[in-house]
């Protein structure tokens, strides 16, 4: 099974490169992806052909396409914080849409566990992959902190941290505190790192100083198998 974090615009990117039996990480296409989607422009896997949403927290950019994808497919399983309005969760039900509210850490399928919510704000869920080579710590916005999310996984499944990436949320952080983050990291043993999305260019740039050839260029399109992380 393959996995992809597909957060805001990206989801639609991130179902064709996993495939049919593929697990996507947060959902927030648009409606015009979906039109696109419908006509099979440039895409070759279609909303009935993912089985699983994990949505890691309320902002509209990893939860906004929600409805309009459950317009075309209503027999996905949701997994969504517990903590989300009352208003959205009715409303996932209302399309007929199993859905499993997460508050604690939870096994989700075969080697793949949520945190459980976290943060008190913004409560946020991430997911935590078991590997043969390590743990793959997948984040989408890490407000709760990214640092926090790390001692977390290796808290709950007792491993090193192969690879930690997604969205770091360290945009506009002074340059002092994001290098005594990449300080934590080395500290906490994660070999591979591979920032986006919030994490901020200034962030993206020291991990990369930092890790070298361990840093992995995440983007929209980029491929990462099990060999890449050696």
């Amino acid at each position: 099974m393959d996995y992809c974090c597909g957060a805001g615009t990206y989801t639609l990117p991130a179902a064709r490169l996993v495939g049919k039996e593929g697990l996507v990480y947060a959902v927030g296409v648009s409606n015009g992806e979906l039109n696109d989607l419908k006509q099979g422009v440039s895409l070759s896997i279609y909303p009935k052909e993912i089985d699983l949403i994990v949505l890691s927290h309320i902002h509209g950019d990893h939860v906004g396409g929600l409805p309009s994808f459950l317009e075309k497919n209503p027999e996905v399983v949701v997994y969504l914080p517990k903590s989300f309005p009352k208003g959205l969760k009715d409303g996932v039900k209302e399309c007929g849409v199993k859905t499993v509210e997460v508050q604690e850490p939870l096994k989700i399928c075969q080697e793949v566990y949520s945190t459980g919510e976290l943060g008190t704000w913004i409560k946020e869920q991430s997911l935590i992959i078991h590997t043969e080579k390590g743990l793959i710590v997948i984040t989408e916005c890490a407000h709760t902190g990214i640092v926090k999310i790390v001692d977390k996984a290796k808290d709950l499944i007792k491993n090193d941290v192969l690879l930690v990436m997604g969205g770091f949320h360290l945009d506009g952080e002074s340059k002092g505190e994001i290098e005594r983050i990449v300080s934590s990291f080395r500290k906490l043993g994660v070999s591979y790192v591979g920032p986006c999305h919030c994490s901020g260019d200034a962030a993206r740039q020291l991990f990369k100083e930092e890790y070298g050839e361990n840093f992995i260029n995440v983007g929209v399109g980029r491929v990462a198998t099990m060999n890449d992380l050696k």
